[in-house]
This record gives structure tokens, C-alpha cells and sequence, in this order.
């Protein structure tokens, strides 16, 4: 028989406990800790690096040195400015007629802050090159990471167990403790089923992500389709978060209808050599000189060996005349009306961007580009027959193209027919922007498959970064960073979600450090609060 102590759930506590080890779960613990407060820092993965570790890494920001090193004399206002009209972008186009928050104060708070947390990065040891310009940026603010977005993880996870951060790994954040209206902890549940409570004295930070991967959240506020669709991103973001806070502190998602879903090429088999570069500052300095200095020519075969791994294909390549063809040598949609939607009922949610010989020229130079990493390069058909071979096909006949890719000839020969037939037989009287498919040689790009990319879905919160509860009171000692903690705001364009991610998570780590009682920190505090 068991006695009460061997069956007594441990418990830990701590002067902040942090939730969630991505980019903004790690600046807070780093924020945290360096004002003199001992953390806890929970992660769900056995790795630290969150969502933030998959991206692209750019990081959009005003008056950093890269900046002033080129002369370029910038202000956040401008910043501020420039972010709307991107977001006037999406409000006026794929998210037209949805009620769209925008949070000015969030935004305002992330322009006014990005720059200095820029140089808190580089602190850290994380280089950077560029400026690169993204229009309507009126100047270049996109700085991308060197050599990926891994060395996020990589600095900041070495930095926060040199000073001291107790991380705790593969532990899911399953059930706030409440004590009459605060939130004093976290029930956790381990891999192997058993349960470990966790407790702050201060502040407590939410920093689990978004929900890409949840498939009940999705099911409350996304389309069907999107349910059982794969992100391309952290499959850990089930949005554990989101669920506590709304069932047990009564607090709202905003832009709930902001889940982003993509036709994206698959990952290759074999990792490109940048994507397997390790951070090393020698390496990352090495770079950033010659991303700098060396001729454009020479740099082209390593870019391009980044862009054609991560991006989707643009939507004008469906509008001049690719069509998408499953497995089974089928057209099944209309590329120009949502075909993500319509690719996960095909088989393995994968299927193929078809088009002819006229197309292939017509997307070698530009503007006709292929994919793009804005302010860096355009990768047009020749850089994916370079870099890309594993997803490359070319014949001379469409049946010698449905052979390559192992469809039904027959089939795919008839869907390529009755497209062209369609073309042509265009009655609105306007001439169409599509070309047909029957000019060879023929090409097949993928497997592409269908992914959502990532939700702008944030719990509400105040300028304080508060987490707002029952009837848009804040909670008392909890505080939202990154995707979670959104707050409505709207971060479009390359760079806003790294920048938000970082700038959010450093000052609710700050607000959650000043809660705790310092008289109870002392250089041994884990022992003492365990005690």
C-alpha cells in the first residue's frame, strides 16, 4: 500500500514561473532572472526554441546599429505608421468583412521597444545582416538571423541556463491554480502520465503560442477543412494556453478568425547545408561580412538555397496558368479560390503545380517570380531546378510528365484537356491572364500539401500586458507574451511576430519579476522555495 508521501504530487516554486520556451517564453525567464528573481521555466517539447526556431527569423526594427551603420535615419512613429498600411492590406482583402481588432497601444508598445530588444539579442550573441526593404516600409527595417532561425534558441538557451533559469522540459501546462481570483500556479502533466504543481511568488507569464496545431480550438473558430489540417510550424501549439485561460479565468481570444493556411512545397528529405550550420559566432561573423561585401552572383546559389526550401508559391503562378493535379492525375479545384481548402481531401493532402513551357519562361525573370523572401531574392523556375531537384519534374509529353510523378496517364492527360478547354472557352468577353497547358516541355513542381501556417489569434490584454478575465478585468499576476498574448493587434509583414515575440516577452518578464517579494531572494532560492 502506498503511503501519502509516495503518492503526494511534487511541488516547486519559484519567484516567476514562466510558461512556454519559445522566443518570448525565453526573453521573459532572461528578463526575469537578471533582475535578481529566481524562474522556473516550463516547456512542453524536449527542446527550448518555441515556434520561434521555425521560422523564417527576419526581425523588423527601427534605429538599430545594422541601420546606422548605412546611414539610414529611422524613427518608430514611421514604423508605427508603416505597419498600418500593411495591415489595411489584410483588412481590406483576405480578411474583408470579419471584425478585425487592431491594438494601437500593443503596436505602438512594439515600435517604441523592437530596436532596443534588437540590441538586447545581439547581446546575447545572435547576429543579424541587412537592413533589407519590404514595401510599404517607406525605409529597409527587415534584418534576418544568421545563419537560421535556430540560433534563437541556441543564444538565448545557453544564456538562460548560464545564469541560473531552472528549465524543465517536456512538461505540459494542463490546470491554473487559482487562489480566490490570482493565479499562484500551474498544474503540469509529464510524459509519463504523472502530475507536478508549480508556484510562483510574483508573476506568472503565459507564453504558449499560438493554436496552428489544436485542433479544438480550431474547431471553435476555424473553418472544417482547417481541423485536421498539419502546420508548418511548432506542432506543439495546441493552444493549451488559449483553453485555460478562457475555461477557468473567463478571457477572450481576439481575431479568433485569423487562422492562416497555405499551399507550401514540402521540406526536403535531406536538410540544406544553412539550414544545418550551427550558430557559432565565428561562422555567423564570417557571414554577415560576406552577405555584406561579396558580389550578388556569388551569394545567389546560398540564398537561393533557402528560398526555394521555405516558402509557398505565389498566387499569380495559379492566376497566368498553373493548375494543381493530385496523385491520381486530377484536377480537383479552382487554384484561384482557396485550393488549400480543397487539397486536404486529396490524397496525402498532396498534389502537384503543373504548367507548360511558355509559363516556365514567362517565370524565370522578373516580376514573375515563383517565391520570394522580401528584400533578399526572387527565386524564379530555374532556381528550383537548381535547388530544388527533389521536387522538380520535367517531360516532353504530359503523359511522360504523369508517368514521372506516378499518375494515371490517362487521367491526367484528360484534366490538362479539360482545363486548356476551359480557358478557351471563356465567355465574359475579357482575354485571360491564363495560359494553357500544351506547349512542352511540361513541368510538375512538388508534392506541395496543405499547411496552416499560423493563427493572429491572442488572448486579450491590457498595455501592461496583463491577461484580461471575466468581463475585461485583469487578472491579478498574469501576463501574455508573443502569439498568445496578441492582444488583437495586427503584426503584418516579415519581422513582427520575431519582433513581437521577443519585445513582449522582456517586459512582461519584467512586470512578473517586480511582483515578487525580494526579501524572499537569495543566491540559493530555488532550495529555499522547494523548501
Amino acid at each position: 500500500m502506498n503511503s501519502a508521501a509516495e503518492t503526494k504530487i511534487p511541488e516547486y516554486t519559484a519567484d516567476v514561473l514562466v510558461v512556454g520556451g519559445g522566443g518570448s517564453g525565453l526573453a521573459a525567464s532572461i528578463e526575469a532572472r537578471s533582475l535578481g528573481r529566481t524562474v522556473i521555466l516550463l516547456e512542453k517539447n524536449p527542446e527550448l526554441g518555441g515556434s520561434t526556431i521555425w521560422s523564417i527569423g527576419s526581425y523588423s526594427a527601427t534605429c538599430t546599429p545594422h541601420q546606422l551603420r548605412k546611414g539610414i535615419k529611422d524613427n518608430p512613429e514611421d514604423h508605427f505608421e508603416d505597419m498600418g498600411k500593411f495591415n489595411e492590406h489584410v483588412i481590406n482583402g483576405a480578411w474583408k468583412g470579419y471584425d478585425n481588432v487592431d491594438n494601437l497601444e500593443l503596436r505602438r508598445l512594439l515600435v517604441y521597444n523592437c530596436g532596443e530588444t534588437f540590441r538586447w539579442l545581439q547581446s546575447m550573441g545572435v547576429r543579424f545582416f541587412g537592413p533589407n526593404l519590404e514595401s510599404p516600409h517607406r525605409k529597409p527595417r527587415m534584418h534576418n538571423v544568421l545563419p537560421n532561425s535556430k540560433a534563437y534558441g541556441y543564444w538565448l538557451g545557453r544564456h538562460a541556463r548560464k545564469i541560473g533559469i531552472d528549465i524543465r522540459t517536456e512538461r505540459r501546462a494542463s490546470r491554473m491554480i487559482l487562489d480566490g481570483e490570482r493565479v499562484i500556479g500551474m498544474e503540469c502533466t509529464r510524459p509519463d502520465g504523472s502530475l507536478e504543481r508549480y508556484f510562483s511568488r510574483g508573476g506568472i507569464v503565459l507564453s504558449c503560442g499560438d493554436y496552428a496545431a489544436g485542433e479544438e480550438m480550431k474547431r471553435r473558430y476555424a473553418k472544417p477543412e482547417l481541423v485536421t489540417m498539419k502546420t508548418s510550424c511548432n506542432p506543439a501549439n495546441t493552444g493549451d494556453g488559449h483553453l485555460m485561460a478562457m475555461e477557468q479565468l473567463g478571457a477572450q481570444v481576439l481575431n479568433s478568425h485569423m487562422v492562416a493556411a497555405r499551399v507550401r512545397f514540402i521540406a526536403p528529405q535531406v536538410k540544406k547545408l544553412l539550414h544545418r550550420l550551427p550558430p557559432w559566432r565565428p561562422l555567423t561573423m564570417f557571414m554577415e561580412f560576406a552577405l555584406e561585401y561579396m558580389p550578388a552572383c556569388l551569394l545567389r546559389p546560398f540564398i537561393m538555397s533557402f528560398l526555394t526550401t521555405v516558402l509557398e508559391a505565389q498566387p499569380n503562378l495559379f492566376k497566368h496558368g498553373a493548375i494543381l493535379i493530385n496523385k491520381r492525375g486530377e484536377r480537383f479545384c479552382n487554384e484561384l479560390d482557396h485550393p488549400e481548402l480543397k487539397l486536404v481531401d486529396q490524397p496525402e493532402h498532396l498534389a502537384y503545380i503543373v504548367f507548360d513551357d511558355r509559363l516556365a519562361k514567362k517565370y524565370s525573370q522578373f516580376p514573375n517570380f515563383v517565391s520570394t523572401a522580401p528584400g533578399i531574392a526572387y527565386a524564379y523556375v530555374p532556381d528550383y531546378q537548381r535547388s530544388r531537384r527533389d521536387i522538380f519534374h520535367k517531360a516532353s509529353t504530359i503523359e511522360g510528365l504523369a508517368t514521372r510523378i506516378g499518375a494515371n496517364p490517362q487521367t491526367f492527360a484528360a484534366a490538362v484537356r479539360k482545363s486548356n478547354a476551359a480557358i478557351t472557352e471563356s465567355t465574359d468577353g475579357k482575354p485571360s491572364e491564363a495560359l494553357t497547358v500544351e506547349q512542352g516541355p511540361f513541368y510538375a513542381m512538388g508534392p506541395v500539401s496543405c499547411f496552416v501556417k499560423g493563427t493572429d489569434a491572442g488572448l486579450a490584454i491590457n498595455g501592461k500586458l496583463e491577461i484580461l478575465g471575466k468581463n475585461g478585468v485583469p487578472v491579478p499576476g498574469l501576463y501574455g507574451a508573443g502569439l498568445l498574448g496578441q492582444g488583437g493587434m495586427l503584426i503584418e509583414g516579415h519581422g513582427h511576430h520575431i519582433g513581437w515575440a521577443f519585445t513582449s516577452g522582456r517586459l512582461a518578464g519584467r512586470s512578473a519579476a517586480y511582483l515578487a517579494n525580494s526579501t524572499d531572494f537569495t543566491e540559493d532560492g530555488m532550495e529555499k522555495a522547494a523548501s
